[in-house]
């Protein structure tokens, strides 16, 4: 056992300090530097200041015995107090809401992929997406004929690094390349926010986005999307554009049963899904189309071979293994029950979220909600209204930019200017971490409480 080192150390005979001065030396520096982190993000500033209120200024110096209980007790708050101080981002649709389900679903959709794995580009030349991984495409055809939410006889699947770069993909198999003017992509409003965006990212002269379809008159060929639930504001739209030689696109990122009763399979020619919003893993950026004309199928496959090559096949075995596991709890029922049932986790726990949002609404007149459709759901037996990902919550009374107005309140939304519509719309997700979605409602509710008065 080593000798305890109680005298100077030394190292090519220079004496250093005793090795208790140096942890000493250490903790104090380590100490100051989290001291300094908390004075700049605000947090002890917060605290001081809070202590202080109401006291003369010559009484605002204030003693190192209360600045140190102060911290002390801003140290005590955890995770918890950071969260009522800092900017709440209500903003982006980050599914992180379904980390506690797969956390609690351990070891099942584990899955390992060995180095000699994924070397090829390709995963079956067989077929016309050369890149898409044949347990994936199983798993797909799979849940979709469990849940009844889209018709895969027929089909073409072709995957994508997530619903954008099939948007992308889309809009370049549709587009003739020696057409005299740029086809015209529309979408009703309120639209997704990043539909123009993508559109006139490249400023391609194949096609160039024109705004709402409520609006649009020419007499041209066009591209109409139509996202049901719709997002931003989950209503399940149709077609409003009736010219000729219009196409559909049909983006159904949230149909699905955790959001919406899933009246029929959609049938639709052109289908766009996400991973991100079926299961919640943002992060793996997958997504699949199903198309019904092979033509259009090969041209969206050539797009992705020129842009990125294909599609990441470790992506693609994650996958199929988690859309697997989601199918199993369901045909499998003897050997498990409701809450480990995917779809159940996420219907109660959005049906939970929107009664929340709604309570806190209600508390006052300085916010509403829209009316959403309610339904019989074919894969659940229930009859329960649409719960959206996103609430197109509006701003009442005399309060014209919503955005604006939340943001003084740390709440940090996407306005209605960025969807096609009004400053007194703002989108709100539904689907974040548990404890940051909870201070959302405190402070919503306290927010229409107080302009209530």
């Amino acid at each position: 056992m080593p000798s305890k080192v109680s005298g100077p150390v030394k190292i090519k005979g220079q004496a250093l300090l005793p090795v208790s001065v140096n942890w000493l030396v250490v903790s104090v520096a380590i100490n100051f530097g989290l001291l300094l982190k908390l004075i700049h993000d605000g947090h002890l500033r917060m605290v001081w200041s809070s202590s202080l209120n109401g006291m003369p200024d010559k009484e605002n110096e204030a003693p190192l015995s209360s600045l140190s209980s102060s911290f002390t007790a801003q140290a005590k708050q955890g995770n918890e107090g950071l969260i009522q101080q800092q900017l709440i981002n209500v903003d982006h649709g980050d599914p992180t809401m379904y980390q506690s389900y797969w956390k609690q679903m351990g070891d099942r959709t584990t899955v390992v992929i060995s180095g000699w794995q994924s070397v090829s580009y390709f995963s079956d030349t067989k077929t016309h997406c050369w890149f898409l991984e044949p347990g994936f495409a199983n798993a797909v055809t799979r849940l979709h004929n469990l849940v009844g939410n889209a018709e895969t006889g027929n089909r073409h699947i072709v995957v994508g690094t997530g619903s954008t770069q099939l948007f992308q993909a889309v809009l370049y198999a549709l587009c003739p390349s020696d057409a005299p003017e740029p086809m015209s992509i529309v979408s009703a409003a309120p639209f997704y926010s990043s539909y123009p965006l993508i559109t006139e990212c490249l400023k391609s002269g194949l096609y160039k986005w024109r705004g709402d379809a409520n609006e649009f008159d020419r007499d041209e060929p066009y591209i109409e999307l139509v996202t049901y639930p719709n997002n931003p504001d989950g209503s399940i739209r149709e077609a409003v554009v009736n010219g000729n030689g219009g196409i559909l696109v049909h983006d159904l990122a949230y149909y699905w049963p955790q959001y919406t009763p899933i009246s029929s399979p959609a049938e639709h020619d052109i289908m766009l899904f996400t991973l991100s919003k079926c299961t919640g893993h943002a992060g793996m950026r997958l997504g699949w189309a199903l198309v019904k004309d092979e033509a259009i199928a090969k041209k969206m496959v050539k797009f992705i071979e020129i842009s990125s090559i294909g599609v990441s096949k470790d992506s693609q075995v994650r996958a199929a293994k988690i859309l697997d596991v989601i199918a199993d709890t369901y045909e499998h029922a003897e050997t498990s029950n409701k809450s480990t049932r995917f779809f159940d986790y996420g219907y109660q726990e959005m049906a939970k979220r929107w009664r929340q949002l709604r309570e806190a609404v209600n508390k006052g007149q300085t916010f509403s909600l829209p009316n959403l459709p309610v339904g019989k759901c074919n894969f659940s037996n229930r009859t329960f209204g649409t719960q959206p990902a996103f609430a197109w919550l509006k701003c009442e009374k005399t309060i014209d930019d919503c955005e604006t107005f939340l943001r003084k309140h740390k709440i940090l939304t996407r306005g209605g200017v960025h969807f096609g519509s009004s400053k007194k719309f703002v989108r709100i997700s539904l689907i974040g971490h548990e404890e940051e979605y909870n201070e959302f409602i405190r402070r919503l509710s306290l927010i229409n409480s107080v302009e209530s008065l």
